[in-house]
């Protein structure tokens, strides 16, 4: 058994609260608190691991039983509590993203997921999820399944081989990730992490195997502790220098604090300070949890006030949670081996059962007319097989159906040319009373490949809209779309170009949800857009002028917020930025003699 220390505990103490303040809103570099843990965990592990082999009584069963009983057990009961709530308070697109967190996060795959639909893990709807942070977690269960088997491999070669191996399979992965350029897979996947965790095995192997006095202990320490706070309030604009730092700080911290005795060692060991270490998993798994359905539900912004409010919530959350979850499930004389699996496999059967059918049915488990969604219509669209199907997009995704030749030039010749942005102006023009009046045809931009049809449909229109995209895609320009003409040798007639403009209706419809049976008069209920949206807004106005058909200013006050319902309290947008079927036929009746001019001059030009 490895002698308890509890500068490790005090390490992750300050880990999890630089966490923690991270996701309330502060403390920009807190997220590396999270790298910390990666270097405790790969120093623990394998002194654990280490000990054994050398010792000839290293046995895997052992070792996966103990990490199953450290995180599943209060893993589970996360996961499933996150799907209660989700539940009880979100609407059916959230909830369906809820439940793949839950089934991706049961299964130690969050990790994956996040890489997948959440490249940016700094992005603000990040802050809505209350099982996003468990990607780490992902991480560590990924490496907890690798390492042990690397380790013995190693270990039945020649046992001195296994730190000349450690230190080979860091630089490696060191490498790999200070030249991987894709952020996404540099952030969330295991080889490009494998380095933090294998540097604290590697310190762990020569703290062992040098087991004596280390000179200048306290300075060392008192170095490397500084460089880690350091790390925590100093941004650089390549993160990669941030965490390479931090881990090797670390490593030191975790070299030296055993032997130490300096005034940050002595402050660190205070009992505060080490309870907070022992209880710093449930704080981690709660914190997330707590903030995001906050923000959901109730705070737009978590100020001081409230922030402390939460705190103390986490706090007694976890508190709870590590004397009746944590303890008594590492404890066999409490849980036994088969009671304690056998509650876990329930746990995880069931919630991972129900997150599966939450998913497969987009979430829609009632009728939620407020985004216009029903159980009744979800017939036939599921989330599992078809993407396109799903039916929170299906509305969107079924314009596609008109990505197709104009039949003849005798009608009025509408085309659409864009996004789903572009999508969204389709079913405008779709709702819209005389639409019997004009044909459209919709082109994707990103998917455009033919060449002789897009100009054919181009030379057959009397009108060309183009949709501007979101806030972070670049302006669209009358450069851009001569551009696109040399491109497709189109004749560009700007007279019949015109610009459907940008969108968003604030950050989530949570809160707005949860408050919808408070509002009194829908049409008056306004929040703020996302940040850079009236940038945008103001660029593509002076670019195009009259040409510009705004999407904003129909519905925003003076104080540039924007409308979030139609006036029977129907979401215009499911997700803040697409349109609903309500909220297209909101624009239809609002733009209704903007359209009817645009046709109208198109046919006296024509």
């Amino acid at each position: 058994m490895i002698a308890y220390r509890n500068d490790i505990d005090s390490l992750r103490a300050v880990a999890v609260i630089a966490v923690i303040i991270f996701h309330w809103g502060f403390l920009p570099n807190g997220y590396l608190g999270v790298d910390v843990f990666f270097v405790i965990s790969g120093y623990l592990i394998t002194s654990i691991i280490y000990k054994d082999l050398q010792e000839n009584s290293f046995s895997l069963f052992r070792f996966y039983e103990r990490r199953i009983r450290r995180i599943m057990p209060l893993l589970f009961f996360i996961t499933s509590a996150a799907l209660l709530m989700g539940i009880y308070t979100m609407l059916p697109d959230d909830l369906e993203n809820l439940a793949q967190s839950v089934f991706a996060s049961n299964l130690s795959l969050n990790n994956v997921l996040m890489m997948i639909t959440s490249s940016d893990y700094w992005a603000v709807k990040n802050e809505y999820k209350p099982l996003m942070h468990t990607w780490s977690l992902g991480i560590e269960e990924q490496f907890y399944l690798v390492y042990p088997l690397l380790l013995l491999s190693i270990s039945k070669l020649r046992k001195n081989y296994t730190l000349p191996f450690l230190i080979t399979a860091t630089v490696i992965s060191a490498v790999l990730f200070l030249l991987c350029e894709d952020q996404a897979s540099r952030f969330y996947l295991l080889q490009y992490r494998f380095y933090e965790l294998s540097m604290g095995g590697v310190f762990s192997i020569v703290s062992w195997k040098n087991a004596i006095r280390i000179k200048f202990a306290n300075e060392i320490f008192t170095a490397a502790f500084s460089g880690l706070i350091l790390c925590l309030f100093i941004s650089v604009d390549d993160n990669r220098l941030s965490l390479l730092s931090i881990t090797i700080f670390s490593s030191f911290v975790l070299l030296t604090g055993g032997q130490a005795s300096t005034f940050y060692h002595k402050f660190l060991s205070n009992k505060f300070v080490i309870f907070i270490g022992k209880i710093s998993f449930s704080l981690y798994l709660w914190h997330q949890w707590v903030f995001a359905f906050s923000r959901y539900t109730y705070y737009e912004k978590i100020g001081p006030l409230a922030g402390g409010i939460l705190i103390a919530i986490i706090f007694a959350l976890s508190a709870f949670t590590y004397y009746f979850i944590e303890r008594p499930f590492r404890d066999q004389n409490i849980f036994s081996k088969r009671f304690s699996f056998l509650i876990i496999g329930l746990f995880f059967t069931a919630s991972s059962t129900i997150a599966f059918y939450i998913y497969s049915i987009g979430g829609v488990y009632k009728d939620f007319p407020s985004v216009g969604t029903y159980k009744a219509n979800r017939v036939g669209q599921n989330s599992v097989f078809s993407h396109e199907n799903n039916i929170h997009i299906y509305y969107n995704e079924s314009v596609r159906k008109l990505d197709k030749a104009f039949i003849n030039d005798s009608t009025f010749n509408i085309l659409i040319i864009g996004n789903s942005f572009g999508r969204d102006v389709v079913n405008i023009f779709q709702e819209h009373r005389l639409n019997e009046i004009f044909v459209i045809s919709y082109v994707d931009i990103n998917k455009l490949t033919d060449s002789s049809d897009f100009h054919h449909r181009w030379k057959m229109s009397d009108v060309i809209v183009f949709a501007a995209g979101p806030v972070h895609e670049s302006i669209l320009s009358k450069d851009r779309i001569l551009n696109l003409g040399k491109r497709y040798d189109l004749a560009v007639d700007f007279n019949k170009i015109y610009i459907f403009g940008t969108k968003n209706y604030g950050y989530n419809n949570g809160i707005h949800y949860n408050r919808a049976h408070l509002i009194e008069d829908f049409q008056y209920y306004y929040t703020k857009m996302k940040a850079g949206t009236m940038d945008r807004e103001n660029q593509l106005k002076m670019e195009w002028k009259e040409k510009y058909v705004s999407l904003i200013m129909p519905i925003a006050n003076s104080n540039n917020e924007i409308r979030v319902f139609d006036e029977q309290g129907h979401f215009i947008s499911h997700d803040t930025e697409h349109l609903s079927p309500h909220g297209a036929k909101l624009y239809s009746r609002i733009l209704d003699s903007v359209i009817l001019e645009i046709i109208s001059n198109s046919t006296i030009s024509n």
